[in-house]
C-alpha cells in the first residue's frame, strides 16, 4: 500500500511539474546576468561641455532578482570615470547599486529595466565622492535612457521549446526572488 501511494505521488507531482512548464516560462537571475554581460555596452558622455565633461563606461553588471525589494531588479556593477574640467583631469572607480523595475514588452518578447536610479555609488578616491554626487542626477537620466531603449533580455523563439511558448503566449511578468516568470495565462 505504501508503495502505491508512493507512486502516486511521484506521477502527480510529476505531471503537476509538466503542466506548470505549460502554464509559464522563468528566466533565472543567471540568465540575466548573461545577457547583461553579453548585451551590456551603456558609455556616456555627460557635462556641460568646454567647463566640466565627464565620460562614464558601466561594466560588471549582476542582478539581484526581487530580493531586496519587491517586483524590483537590484543590479550592481562598476564605473569608469574619466573627467576633465577646468581643473583638469581626472579618474574614478564608482561601485554602483542601481534599482529597476522588470516591464516585459510582448511584441519584442524582451525585459526592460525601467525607472532605473542609482541607489549607492562608492566611488575611489574618496576625493571625487563630491563631483561624483553632482553627476548623479545626470547618470540617472542617462541610465533611464539607455534602459528603456536596450532590453535586459530578449526572448528567442529558435532557443528553447519554453521561449518560444513565453515569446508567443506570455501575458506579462511576475517577479520572485531569484527569477522573473513569463505566465502564458491570465
Amino acid at each position: 500500500m505504501n508503495k502505491l501511494f508512493v507512486i502516486a505521488a511521484l506521477i502527480i507531482s510529476g505531471l503537476v511539474v509538466g503542466c506548470n512548464q505549460l502554464t509559464q516560462y522563468s528566466v533565472s537571475e543567471q540568465e540575466i546576468n548573461h545577457a547583461l554581460q553579453k548585451r551590456n555596452n551603456f558609455s556616456k558622455d555627460i557635462g556641460l561641455p568646454g567647463v566640466a565633461d565627464a565620460h562614464i563606461v558601466l561594466t560588471n553588471l549582476t542582478s539581484a532578482i526581487g530580493r531586496e525589494e519587491p517586483n524590483k531588479i537590484t543590479l550592481s556593477g562598476d564605473a569608469k570615470l574619466d573627467l576633465n574640467s577646468l581643473f583638469g583631469s581626472q579618474k574614478a572607480n564608482i561601485v554602483l547599486t542601481l534599482k529597476a523595475l522588470p516591464v516585459f514588452n510582448q511584441e519584442q518578447g524582451a525585459i526592460y529595466l525601467q525607472e532605473m536610479e542609482v541607489q549607492d555609488a562608492k566611488v575611489t578616491p574618496e576625493k571625487m565622492q563630491s563631483v561624483v554626487q553632482t553627476l548623479i542626477p545626470y547618470l540617472n537620466q542617462s541610465l533611464r535612457t539607455y534602459f528603456n531603449k536596450q532590453p535586459a533580455y530578449v526572448l528567442k523563439e529558435d532557443a528553447s521549446q519554453g521561449e518560444a511558448l513565453a515569446k508567443k503566449y506570455a501575458k506579462g511578468i511576475e517577479v520572485k526572488p531569484g527569477e522573473i516568470i513569463i505566465p502564458f495565462t491570465n
